[in-house]
């Protein structure tokens, strides 16, 4: 219960009126004692009206859906009923929601018994993770300003808000070939044109893969194995180290955000900061590749090393970008010990996209680690000069173009599509782009 200044004048009245009640005397004694009476059933009424008034008040949260990805509008509906036997004079609606820009208060008025009151917000989401929905608080009184109270309703839904990605139409498509040996006989779980053989029937295989005449001959259920395809798997190696990213989103929280959302639509829909860059970049690309039915897989060395070994289709790309949504820059292994620790599993002539802010002889020497064990290395470089750091990509992008391979270069406010797309590569490497 929240004491109002309005109900410690009345407080203060009442308590005047029952020594002037005392000290007095004669005809003004009635008169005392029926503004005693008075002022104290107002009191009484409206702490009592303020203690029942929002035990029945029912808040409840409608998303069309609750997977997002950065730069999308998110729409939300509340829904308040009253479904007590008071009127509602006054409700304020709060959502102390973290989900950035998020934050109101909403008041609404004359809801009546048995009635039900709606609103819808709209948010512009900037940056990735995962955001509960709530708390929310509602706030109430009585309809003389007396008291009110203030009740919390926890978060029972979560939003997830996954990086922002362009579709890229054309980037170096993978080059395939038959690793033979023990590559040659490496099971898939996914249905591709090489059979392995047949098994055994274990329960949770898809009955679209049993094979009839195995089963028939050996009177069980028996069930296709399929090997890997002979084209190359598509890796990417994302820098979250501490010291690779620079950021100037300090400097623009500063200057505030703006109120209306058309002037939200215009501003920039990633943050000035090299990682978020190289983040929305890893997952353009790892989208292409995926929807180009390559098989991708990914690394990275936050808090703790993230791998998630190649594989195929929507699921790959779900738990891909779920990743991703949750990455920092806070890692403490550099590019080249990534580089040099995870290569070593790799098959030879699997692709390899590095994505750093990196520039300098560290970037050179993983792409050399890269060519020495037979990968194909693409380097996607996020220039740190454009977000008020320090390193000249220039040099480190004649480096590895001289080594024939591919780059790309990030600024900042650059469109991310045309620098995905249009950058030059070296060499015949140009005429082998996927569309």
């Amino acid at each position: 219960m929240i004491i109002r200044r309005t109900s410690l004048f009345f407080i203060g009245a009442l308590a005047f009126v029952v020594v002037a009640l005392f000290l007095g005397g004669g005809a003004t004694t009635r008169v005392y004692l029926r503004l005693a009476y008075g002022i104290a059933l107002l009191i009484v009424f409206s702490w009592l009206w303020t203690s029942q008034i929002l035990r029945h008040v029912q808040v409840e949260r409608q998303a069309r859906g609750f997977r997002y990805q950065v730069g999308q509008i998110f729409e939300e509906r509340f829904e308040i009923r009253n479904t007590g036997y008071l009127n509602i004079i006054w409700l304020e609606v709060r959502d102390l929601s973290p989900l950035p820009e998020k934050h109101f208060s909403r008041v609404l008025s004359e809801i009546g018994r048995g009635e039900e009151r709606f609103f819808v917000t709209r948010t512009i989401l900037h940056r990735r993770g995962a955001f509960p929905l709530g708390p929310t608080i509602l706030v109430s009184g009585d309809p003389f300003g007396l008291f009110a109270v203030r009740r919390e309703v926890p978060a029972s839904k979560t939003l997830l808000v996954l990086p922002y990605m362009v579709d890229i139409h054309s980037f170096p498509a993978p080059l395939g070939r038959l690793p033979g040996g023990r590559a040659l006989h490496r099971r898939s779980t996914e249905v591709t044109p090489y059979a392995a053989g047949v098994r055994e029937y274990f329960p949770g295989d898809p009955l679209n893969r049993i094979h009839w005449r195995s089963t028939a001959r050996h009177d069980r259920f028996m069930v296709k194995e399929f090997e890997q395809d002979p084209y190359a798997d598509v890796w990417l190696f994302l820098d979250a180290h501490m010291s690779a990213h620079v950021s100037q989103e300090d400097t623009v929280a500063a200057h505030g955000q703006p109120v209306w959302i058309w002037m939200q639509k215009s501003a920039p829909i990633l943050p000035p900061s090299t990682f978020e860059y190289a983040i929305s970049a890893a997952a353009s690309i790892g989208r292409y590749y995926l929807r180009h039915g390559r098989a991708l897989g990914f690394a990275c060395v936050g808090p703790n090393l993230s791998i998630l070994p190649a594989e195929r289709g929507e699921r790959q790309l779900d738990k891909f970008l779920e990743i991703l949504a949750f990455v920092q820059p806070n890692g403490h292994l550099p590019l080249l010990g990534l580089v040099q620790s995870q290569a070593g599993y790799l098959v030879r002539g699997t692709t390899v996209i590095l994505v750093t802010a990196v520039s300098g002889q560290e970037v050179v020497l993983a792409v050399e680690e890269l060519l020495r064990r037979d990968l194909n290395p693409i380097l996607v470089l996020v220039d740190r000069s454009s977000f008020g750091g320090r390193g000249d990509v220039a040099v480190t992008r004649e480096q590895i173009q001289a080594l024939g391979v591919p780059v790309f270069t990030l600024r900042r406010d650059e469109d991310l599509r045309t620098a995905l797309e249009t950058q030059t590569l070296p060499g015949n490497l140009g005429n082998r782009m996927v569309s």
